[in-house]
C-alpha cells in the first residue's frame, strides 16, 4: 500500500517538475530568439542553460516511470509480508512440536517424529522406522491416542497414523 503512495506521490512531483521543466524551456528558447544567436558568447550561456533542460527531462523521464512502476507493477511487498507471515508459522509450528516432544518419553517421541516427517505413514512402515516391536509400537500409539496427539484411521490390512496437533 505504501508503495501506491508513494507512486501518486512521485507522479504528482514529476508532472509539476515537468510543468516547470517546460517553462524554463521556452523561456530559454525566447531568450535564444531574442539573442539572435549564432555562436557568440551570449548564446553559449544560454545553450549551457537548455543542456540543463535536458538533464531535467531526462530526470523527469525517470521519475515519471518509477512512479508509473510503483502504482502498476511493484507488488513485492505483499509477497514478502506472505513469506515472513508463512515463515513466522512454520517456526511457531516447529517450537510448539519441539516443546511438546519434550513431554513424552523416548520411544513416543521416536513415534512422533516419524509421524511428523511422513502425515499417514502405516502402522507397518512405522514400525521399520523406528526399530519397535509390534507390541511396543501398538502400546506407544494407544498411549499417544489416548493423549489426544495422534489418530489412527484403517488403511487396507494395517492403520494409517495423523497427527492431530
Amino acid at each position: 500500500m505504501e508503495n501506491k503512495k508513494l507512486g501518486t506521490l512521485m507522479l504528482v512531483f514529476s508532472l509539476v517538475f515537468a510543468g516547470f521543466l517546460l517553462y524554463f524551456n521556452s523561456a530559454l528558447n525566447q531568450d535564444f530568439v531574442e539573442a539572435g544567436c549564432l555562436l557568440n558568447e551570449e548564446c553559449r550561456g544560454i545553450d549551457n542553460n537548455i543542456g540543463a533542460v535536458h538533464f531535467g527531462f531526462g530526470f523527469f523521464g525517470f521519475m515519471l516511470g518509477l512512479a508509473f512502476y510503483l502504482l502498476l507493477f511493484n507488488k513485492t511487498d505483499e509477497r514478502i509480508m506472505k513469506r515472513l507471515e508463512n515463515d513466522r508459522d512454520a517456526k511457531i509450528s516447529a517450537d510448539k512440536f519441539s516443546i511438546l516432544l519434550q513431554a513424552l518419553d523416548p520411544f513416543e517421541q521416536k513415534v512422533m517424529k516419524a509421524v511428523m516427517a511422513q502425515d499417514g505413514i502405516t502402522q507397518n512402515t512405522l514400525r521399520i522406522r523406528t526399530d519397535m516391536s509390534k507390541a511396543k509400537l501398538s502400546y506407544v500409539l494407544q498411549e499417544l491416542e489416548r493423549r489426544n496427539l495422534i489418530k489412527r484411521e484403517r488403511k487396507g490390512k494395517t492403520l494409517a497414523i495423523f497427527l492431530k496437533i
